[in-house]
């Protein structure tokens, strides 16, 4: 199969589908968002069997943990995917809303409307329920997408390829609206990230070195994060009940994901209070613990090294620093952090509104787990990734992030003097 030409033909039925969606009412867009549900959750043994395949073939490859974690879909899996379907259906549609609206002195009236994006070409790696949240969002916020996902869960998201067009086809929605990338072809991800003719954004998913290289050679533009290097500080001032909580749910909860903490900071008048329950607690679940001198004055650990510090491990290992306060963890994390998520555990009202203000990441978290830095959690219904990024989009992406604005003029004759 030629690639350049597959990828060709990919984004010119991606585009001619985008004119469509980007007037298609809010009723069919929900209703093939939950045709789509009502297909997966028909589909479930289908399903499994497909992403069986690609386990097998993983562990044959030697898949790393993280990513064999990531990849595996099962029945609760599967019906999450569909409540998402109905959670993004339920939510207000932006397309078309119209904000700002004033007369200006020539007495034309100038306001600004929502729209699409267009085409978004969204890359990932292993986890298969990214197929679902990538399409229902693009769908919902009026887009077209080409999907490619990894090659080591082929076998899952063409299954789910196919429930997603099956729901399409009910309501009589383009099918071309979302496209699922048939070959594994490297190539194929060469071509999407430089066809600006046909492609209006990039939303990469998955290691620091896919996103680089995206980044690096990628001729449409990207909205994206490299890495989830996201700190929790215990201040002084923080309740030990509430620290010992949120750093231990912080850390463990999941390990391969992109808001999980790899950096404890901790002020040294709690640190010999804190650590000793905090780092036990670690230990029983299986977490390496490398520390600064101070840190494993109090516990033992292994040293941690400057790499440590600028490392997401995903995976259980977790590095910590005794700090002497307020300003020494906020400049480590403005020297270390990926500005992804980070949580500050206080009681002192003034310290929690200095963290917010000087810290300056997609998300800042007072007293919660940074866990919590999901599009889900956040009342997006789902998320299309997170972006570090300052322009356009930044933290969980969902639908208003798929969107953008153009201005539009009322008049009545109006001619310009």
């Amino acid at each position: 199969m030629n690639v350049k030409q597959y990828m060709q033909s990919l984004g010119q039925r991606a585009r001619a589908a985008s004119r469509a969606m980007a007037s298609a009412s809010r009723g069919d867009k929900d209703a093939a968002l939950l045709a789509i549900a009502s297909k997966l959750e028909n589909a479930v043994d289908e399903l499994i069997k497909a992403n069986q395949k690609d386990l097998v073939a993983g562990k044959e490859n030697g898949l790393a943990a993280a990513l064999l974690d990531r990849l595996e879909l099962g029945e609760a899996g599967i019906f999450a995917m569909a409540e998402g379907c109905r959670q993004v259906a339920a939510l207000p549609d932006p397309i078309g809303e119209v904000s700002d609206m004033s007369y200006r002195p020539s007495g034309i009236q100038v306001g600004k409307m929502r729209v699409p994006l267009g085409v978004i070409g969204i890359i990932y790696e292993s986890r298969p329920n990214v197929t679902v949240d990538a399409a229902i969002l693009c769908l919902k916020s009026g887009n077209a997408t080409i999907l490619r996902g990894g090659s080591e869960a082929i076998h899952s998201n063409m299954a789910v390829a196919k429930c997603i067009a099956q729901g399409l086809a009910e309501v009589g929605l383009p099918a071309d609206a979302v496209q699922v990338i048939e070959i594994t072809d490297r190539a194929a991800v060469g071509e999407l990230i430089t066809m600006p003719e046909y492609v209006d954004v990039i939303i990469p998913r998955g290691g620091k070195g896919l996103i680089e290289r995206i980044s690096r050679e990628a001729s449409v533009p990207v909205i994206k994060h490299l890495d989830g290097i996201c700190h929790v500080f215990i201040d002084k001032d923080a309740d030990q009940q509430k620290a010992f909580d949120i750093a231990l749910n912080a850390k463990t909860h999941r390990y391969g994901v992109c808001n999980a903490m790899e950096t404890l900071l901790v002020h040294q008048n709690v640190a010999n209070d804190v650590l000793p329950r905090l780092c036990q607690a670690y230990s029983e679940k299986g977490v390496e613990l490398r520390g600064c001198e101070r840190a494993r004055g109090i516990v033992a650990m292994h040293a941690a090294t400057d790499e440590d510090w600028d490392t997401e491990y995903l995976a259980p290992i977790l590095a910590i620093k005794v700090v002497d306060g307020f300003d020494q963890a906020v400049q480590h994390i403005s020297d270390h952090s990926s500005d992804h998520t980070e949580s500050i555990v206080t009681e002192n009202y003034t310290t929690s509104r200095k963290f917010i203000q000087q810290v300056d990441s997609s998300s800042v978290i007072i007293n919660a787990s940074t866990r919590f830095a999901d599009g889900f959690e956040y009342g997006l219904g789902a998320e299309i990734g997170i972006s570090t990024d300052k322009l356009h989009a930044r933290g969980p992406v969902g639908l208003e992030g798929l969107t953008s604005q153009k201005y539009i003029v009322y008049g009545d004759g109006h001619i310009r003097a």
